[in-house]
């Protein structure tokens, strides 16, 4: 495939399918264009690009350290689980995700008895609560019913209680602020990051107190790159991060010509709304066979529709691929 061919390539296959899913978006060019042979030793080409991505996402982030793994989201929370977890945990319930991030910590408390207790507070009751706890484990942006806690809220709860804060930022980084008032976070690269799918975060300022007995699960053979690291992944991040500020706009973009169309049905208050995704109290189907709508993991009735179909156009983006959809 020719260079000069790019632009026509991506265009082609972004109108054989219109994604409204949570994650990865439609495909860049810049996904594409930055991808080449690579090595994590000895390839100062490819170190050089991959210090150049994760300085890119840890100012994102807003924290200190970093490690890089093959994996998904998922990965990246149950090493923070493991390594970062002890004593009394409270977890912020927000739905599904919420309810794995208990999971994980629950499998955690068995398997390395770090973790003495594990209790749930409802998103909608955190304001007023201040009991005393080492850690506060919350999902910032809930995809499985287009909800946003946002992480400033988190920060108070987490000052009341004296605590540090443990983010499930899958669904956040990239999109939304003030990741920076938590300790620890962990998300994938294909969300508000706009990389392939394959690769996972753990950020953090805190170091990690925990004796972890396993090579894999221990965020130090990460750091450390005892193993052979996503490349092929951080190649696909290195041209988008220069330009991600006009990716994440197509987003507002979308979201914002969503809201409007969408006023009457919506299940979640303006404060709550996330960049990423809308839940409203509607069915809403696709128009042709084009069209690839999200499915949550649970079912709560009504439809969550996500807004990164369209990052391939950047500051272009003019909401167009909403006509698919039949409302």
């Amino acid at each position: 495939m020719k260079f000069k061919n790019i632009n026509k390539f991506v265009q082609e296959k972004n109108e054989k399918k219109l994604m409204f899913t949570a994650g990865p978006a439609s495909l860049l060019k810049e996904n594409i264009l930055s991808l080449n042979s690579c090595f994590g030793r000895g390839d100062n080409e490819y170190l050089i690009k991959e210090k150049f991505v994760l300085n890119k996402i840890l100012k994102l982030s807003g924290q200190e350290n970093i490690a890089r793994m093959q994996g998904s989201g998922s990965l990246a929370l149950e090493i923070m689980a493991i390594n970062f977890l002890y004593g009394k945990v409270l977890i912020v319930d927000t739905g599904y995700y919420s309810d794995r991030l208990f999971y994980l910590s629950s499998c955690a408390k068995k398997n390395f008895k770090n973790i003495k207790k594990i209790n749930k507070i409802h998103w909608s009751q955190i304001d007023k609560f201040s009991e005393k706890y080492d850690w506060i484990f919350a999902c910032s942006t809930e995809t499985s019913c287009g909800l946003k806690i946002p992480i400033k809220n988190l920060y108070k709860l987490k000052r009341r209680c004296k605590a540090r804060l443990m983010l499930d930022a899958t669904a956040s980084i990239g999109l939304e602020k003030n990741h920076e008032l938590s300790d620890v976070l962990g998300f994938s690269s294909c969300k508000g990051l706009f990389g392939l799918t394959g690769a996972c975060f753990v950020a953090f300022s805190t170091k990690p107190k925990n004796e972890i007995n396993s090579f894999y699960m221990n965020i130090y053979s990460h750091l450390n790159k005892k193993m052979t690291g996503p490349y092929h992944i951080i190649y696909s991040l290195y041209d988008v991060l220069k330009n991600h500020n006009d990716f994440v706009e197509s987003v507002k973009i979308n979201k914002k010509i969503f809201l409007k169309k969408m006023d009457q049905f919506l299940s979640q208050p303006l404060d709550n709304q996330p960049n990423l995704c809308t839940h409203v109290n509607k069915d809403i189907k696709a128009k042709n066979n084009k069209v690839i709508l999200y499915e949550p993991r649970n079912n709560i009735g009504g439809s969550v529709v996500c807004h990164i179909g369209e990052v391939h156009l950047g500051r272009k983006a003019k909401g167009k691929i909403i006509e698919s959809l039949r409302i």
